[in-house]
């Protein structure tokens, strides 16, 4: 298994927290944790990770709520130096849906790579896969650092 080698880990969802290595009947970790977990849904499987894996360093992912076919939600949960993150919720209109999760990582690597406070590294990768959703193409052309923390701020006041 590739997770005993890794220091931060994206996208949970293909990997097994087998309850019992030994008997896969007893189910998996994450058995009835919905899509959408709450707060302590996440937290008690993020910590079955890194029980499991004390090599992870940190563990993002995000969330999607669907409100129509142009307009979603996102939100993610971040594990980072022994404790984990909720960001906030943004909300917005869809151009382009491809490449929002490659964005999401990305906002997450700049962000970890800059030595964000955790709080921040979570907000940022929602707001860096936000901006993505608003342009045309798989790719987050974006180098706007300022522009992705104005809405990771939600600060919308003009400047003169």
């Amino acid at each position: 298994m590739c997770l005993s080698y890794i220091d931060v880990l994206f996208g949970i969802e293909p990997y097994h927290l087998w309850k019992d290595e030994q008997d896969h009947q007893t189910g998996d970790v994450k058995d009835g944790v919905p899509f959408q977990p709450d707060f302590k849904q996440q937290d008690e499987v993020f910590h079955g990770f890194v029980k499991r894996y004390p090599n992870i360093k940190c563990i993002a992912r995000h969330v999607r709520y669907a409100h129509s076919c142009s307009e979603n939600s996102l939100m993610a949960y971040l594990w980072y130096d022994g404790k984990t993150y909720e960001s906030q919720k943004l909300r917005f209109h869809i151009l382009d849906r491809v490449g929002g999760g490659d964005a999401f990582v990305s906002g997450i690597i700049y962000a970890l790579m800059n030595e964000y406070k955790p709080q921040d590294i979570a907000d940022f990768g929602v707001a860096a896969s936000a901006v993505k959703h608003t342009i045309h193409g798989d790719g987050n052309i974006t180098d706007d650092v300022s522009l992705i923390e104005h809405i990771m701020q939600m600060n919308f006041d003009i400047k003169r």
